[in-house]
């Protein structure tokens, strides 16, 4: 039986990693058996030093993409942890995987500016992009130095200024539950 794909979209310091995390520890309780793909655990595999130009940002989300494919033929459920800044990669993974589900974690480019500078943990990504970015260090910041394409439909919709991260992996696996049991 063919896996599942939830991809956690959103601005970077919208709070996916942590609601991606939330959602594992869940998963975990209920005996799910899943993997959780991080767009950095990919890049840091492919481009240990990444430009985050436009070509390099292609060949990691085809490459995402594809892992979640094999994983999902394998039975094995996937959680993607990634901006996936331009929705044409988000549609690749949803037109190459049966059981795919697309959550946007929406929050204000102002408010995910001060939630990225003061977190502690990065679960991999780069420090600082938005300082960077407002200084002209770096052009590659999605809602800044690139566009950031927020879902047209997305099949779930978590506004993280309002929802705790608890409550937000709440609604994600309830809807897992709904659709696949």
């Amino acid at each position: 039986m063919a896996g599942w794909v939830v991809w956690i979209t959103g601005l970077p310091g919208s709070g996916k990693s942590t609601i991606a995390n939330e959602l594992s520890k869940k998963l975990k309780k209920t005996k799910v058996h899943f993997q959780l793909l991080s767009i950095e655990m990919v890049r840091k595999a492919l481009t240990p030093h990444p430009s985050y130009n436009e070509e390099e940002r292609r060949m990691v989300y085809a490459a995402l993409v594809f892992a979640a494919e094999l994983l999902t033929k394998n039975g094995i459920n996937v959680i993607i942890d990634a901006t996936g800044n331009r929705r044409m990669y988000r549609d690749n993974a949803r037109k190459r995987i049966e059981k795919f589900m697309e959550v946007y974690v929406k929050c204000p480019l102002k408010i995910c500016m001060e939630r990225e500078k003061r977190r502690r943990k990065t679960y991999g990504a780069p420090k600082g992009i938005y300082k960077k970015a407002l200084s002209g260090k770096s052009s590659t910041v999605p809602g800044i130095g690139v566009p950031y394409e927020a879902p047209l439909k997305p099949e779930v919709a978590i506004d993280s200024v309002k929802l705790k991260p608890e409550e937000a992996a709440e609604k994600i696996f309830n809807e897992i539950k709904e659709r696949w049991g």
